[in-house]
């Protein structure tokens, strides 16, 4: 059994479905699977990927796990109690051959499908990667780990540099992932920070990390008042449940440039800092340093997390670059925890659709756009960018 506890997450599973239980609790959604790998089909592991599904919702919340959960100051406990009745329904996931791939669609209400995302592509990861690679060659992977801790406590100037593990959803296998925070955790206990994931935190004494998602953003594009200041009501919304705590806003679901159109000085002072997730890191991080500028507003009190696709040496460049201009914090995913030699699954689960209408995020970054309604496309383009041009 591949997941065998529910807090086998990412923490922002968790303060998103607090905001969904007290604001939105009637919504409805789909989710759509994509794999962005050229090449490969994962047709042949839907068995495989049903079978772990059925054991997965057969998981409840155990009175020790919601004990922890009670402990994090800004989780409820109406929202914790509820999670003690919580289980995941195995009617809410299709998962069949298309003809051409694998497809994975998630439908029901919001509040009983949210955390079906990271665990499904954890299941995914692991089942392909127990298929293809029986015989993993975990020495690689240490050494490989050890070049990555050599890097950072050789580094000339890092002693403020610190990084978090992001790794979950696609990672090599549970037990990996597991390993190598706990190196981490040993050889750089004054960089390595953190993990996002619940139950590994729990289990290795670390703290817990996370805010926002996408699908938050997204879709607020259907709950808000109107498509133009959903950015706007989202943020609001996430600042009076959580009245200051969990300040860091994503900014890359319509684009940089519209984040920060919306991102005005209520929001600079609010929020602690922002996520970048897509476009390129440097050019983002000079746009939002200048605007907090311009927003009379000193960077250098405000956190920039960097998480999109990082490598050790690229978190470092970004690091030196901005670490006297703002806080930089770092959240490594895939480069921690799936980097045996192997080519990593570039793998997704997104929200396509809240209560009958379509979302979508207007990446920064080339192919990160998932829609199926082209004219809702063209919508959210022009509404955010006054353009039809494509902003993925």
């Amino acid at each position: 059994m591949i997941i065998q506890s529910l807090l086998d997450t990412d923490l922002y599973k968790f303060t998103m479905m607090q905001v969904v239980l007290h604001r939105f609790p009637g919504a409805q959604v789909e989710y759509r699977f994509d794999c962005r790998s050229a090449g490969i089909d994962l047709r042949p592991y839907a068995d495989a990927v049903r079978d772990e599904v059925e054991q997965l919702c057969s998981l409840r919340f155990a009175p020790d796990e919601l004990s922890y959960l009670r402990d994090l100051r800004y989780l409820s406990a109406d929202f914790v109690d509820f999670l003690r009745l919580f289980k995941l329904q195995r009617d809410y996931v299709d998962i069949r051959d298309d003809g051409e791939q694998l497809e994975i669609v998630i439908r029901g209400p919001w509040l009983h499908t949210i955390l079906f995302e990271v665990p499904l592509l954890s299941i995914v990861n692991e089942v392909y990667f127990r298929a293809s690679q029986p015989a993993p060659d975990y020495e690689e992977g240490r050494r490989r780990l050890r070049e990555k801790v050599r890097l950072i406590g050789s580094h000339g100037d890092a002693a403020g540099f610190r990084f978090s593990d992001f790794g979950t959803r696609r990672r090599f296998s549970r037990d990996w992932h597991a390993e190598v925070v706990r190196s981490l955790h040993t050889s750089l206990p004054g960089h390595f920070a953190a993990t996002s994931n619940v139950h590994v935190a729990r289990s290795q004494h670390l703290m817990p990390v996370g805010t926002m998602a996408h699908e938050f953003l997204q879709a607020c594009q259907a709950l808000g008042p109107r498509l133009a200041d959903s950015q706007k009501f989202a943020f609001e919304t996430w600042a009076r449940e959580y009245r200051g705590d969990l300040g860091i806003a994503l900014s890359d679901v319509c684009g940089v440039d519209a984040f920060l159109r919306d991102f005005d000085l209520y929001f600079c002072k609010l929020f602690d800092g922002a996520r970048h997730d897509s476009g390129d890191p440097f050019e983002w991080a000079e746009k939002v340093i200048s605007h907090y500028r311009k927003m009379r507003i000193d960077p250098r009190t405000k956190t920039l997390v960097f998480s999109d696709g990082l490598t050790v040496p690229l978190a470092l460049s970004i690091y030196d670059a901005f670490k006297d201009q703002a806080r930089p914090a770092f959240g490594i995913g895939t480069n921690l925890t799936n980097d045996l030699g192997y080519e990593p699954l570039n793998i997704v689960i997104k929200m396509t659709e809240c209560n009958g209408q379509p979302v979508a995020k207007l990446s920064d970054s080339p192919g990160k756009t998932l829609c199926r309604d082209e004219i809702f496309l063209a919508y959210l383009r022009q509404t955010f960018h006054g353009k039809s041009k494509d902003a993925a």
